[in-house]
């Protein structure tokens, strides 16, 4: 009865995200070249690109299923699976590489327990490296939930982290 319970659970949700898919669908109805406005949106409402919409988008945009699913995992901005409660991105562009983002990096990989685009396993981060935060003359720079961060070191890495998830 319980895995019942589960299964009907998760399509509701499905169903619900389904949904949102469509109405986004509707305002880029008559929009041409409408698939990345598209995948903004989805990410925007979903957090994701849930696997389940990429054949209703591929559809509605007269697409493959493969050219939606090639465009959702060429560009690093889109997530396939969802975001943990706090997104940390570290930027990756050569002003910070050159300053130490590199071993920022690595430090928050070994911090968090999960590599770069990955989330820990209790779903409190999701680390993502980020081309470029504007930040070149402060670096190295991060962002945790979008919000900038400079001058980055591990332990004012490490504070940042603990007064999010104490």
């Amino acid at each position: 009865m319980r895995q019942e319970q589960v299964q009907q659970a998760q399509q509701g949700h499905e169903a619900s995200e389904l949904a949102a898919v469509q109405r986004i669908l509707h305002v880029h109805e008559n929009e041409p070249g409408a698939l990345l406005p598209i995948l903004h949106d989805v990410q925007d409402a979903l957090g994701y690109i849930p696997a389940h919409a990429v054949p209703v988008i591929a559809e509605a945009q007269n697409l493959s299923r493969a050219e939606v699913h090639g465009v959702v995992t060429y560009y690093h901005h889109f997530r396939s699976a969802p975001a943990g409660r706090h997104v940390i991105q570290i930027c990756r562009a050569e002003a910070c590489q050159s300053m130490g983002a590199d071993a920022l990096l690595a430090h928050a990989e070994l911090r968090l327990g999960c590599s770069a685009h990955g989330t820990t396993k209790d779903g409190a981060f999701t680390l993502e490296p980020a081309f470029c935060l504007g930040l070149c003359a402060s670096s190295p720079a991060m962002t945790l939930d979008d919000q900038p961060h400079a001058r980055m070191t591990p332990r004012t890495f490490d504070a940042l982290v603990a007064q999010v998830n104490p």
